[in-house]
């Protein structure tokens, strides 16, 4: 790999993890063929079906596009909402410290609770529909977002903060001018661990909870039709989305934080 030249070698290492990864899927599709003698979805018979959903296809009454903007738009009412919050609480113990005393222990145990597990305690308050969903994600990713942003607030130079009063910042103008930079380090790590564990339990909440739509939902109600090509469709969806957001919205911003800050970055 040493021997090739450096613009080449990024094209070849992910067309080899690509290849990898097929002819992973095609052994695993082989052994289970063989030794259960049942028909495993094979890559090639999921990218035909993809292509079918891509070109509109019906599926469970709606089409691949309709389910996707289903899920996106209860993660993002979800996320939104925890991520807004989970600032707006972080700001507030920076400005009262009696405040974090008392709510932070509350905040790092809802961090220690599995997403599924407030299943129960969601269908109670909202009943089965697309709220209870968004609650989940809600609950779910508000801790993480508490905890790093708050850690990251205490971490602010007191030198910039005196700075910032002396030229007459408001509380919301130093949260914008001094807190905010200084917290982007953690907050960006958090963010990253939220959106990966709010996608994860969108799609596991939508299983369990059930609504008419989404990716989740098609997943779990493929198995009463046998259709495991559309399923492993669904989730080649789930993975090729949660890839997009980590290379193309969180890695750039996070490298480009990390050089204004003077660190290096590794990948």
């Amino acid at each position: 790999m040493k021997a090739l030249p450096s613009s080449l070698r990024r094209p070849v290492t992910m067309l080899a993890a690509i290849l990898f990864g097929f002819s992973l899927w095609y052994a695993v599709a082989e052994i289970v063929q063989q030794v259960r003698g049942v028909p495993f979805p094979t890559p090639h018979q999921c990218v035909l079906g993809l292509f079918d959903m891509l070109t509109g296809v019906p599926f469970l009454g709606h089409n691949l596009y309709e389910h996707l903007l289903g899920s996106c738009e209860r993660w993002l009412r979800g996320f939104s909402l925890a991520f807004s919050l989970g600032l707006f609480y972080a700001f507030t113990t920076r400005l009262s410290p009696l405040f974090k005393t008392v709510s932070m222990p509350t905040v790092e145990v809802l961090q220690l609770i599995p997403g599924l597990a407030w299943v129960p305690v969601v269908i109670l308050l909202f009943g089965l529909n697309s709220t209870a969903a968004v609650a989940i994600i809600f609950l779910t990713t508000f801790p993480i977002i508490a905890v790093s942003a708050t850690m990251g607030f205490a971490g602010t130079d007191e030198r910039y903060i005196r700075a910032g009063r002396m030229c007459g910042y408001s509380a919301l103008g130093l949260f914008r001018t001094v807190y905010l930079p200084a917290a982007l380090p953690h907050l960006l790590s958090g963010t990253r661990i939220a959106m990966g564990s709010s996608w994860r339990v969108l799609v596991a909440s939508e299983m369990v909870i059930g609504s008419d739509s989404g990716l989740g939902y098609s997943i779990i109600q493929s198995r009463w039709t046998m259709d495991y090509v559309s399923a492993f469709v669904c989730i080649m969806v789930i993975a090729f989305i949660g890839l997009g957001m980590e290379r193309l919205i969180l890695l750039p911003l996070e490298r480009r934080t990390i050089q204004r800050w003077g660190m290096s970055l590794e990948r």
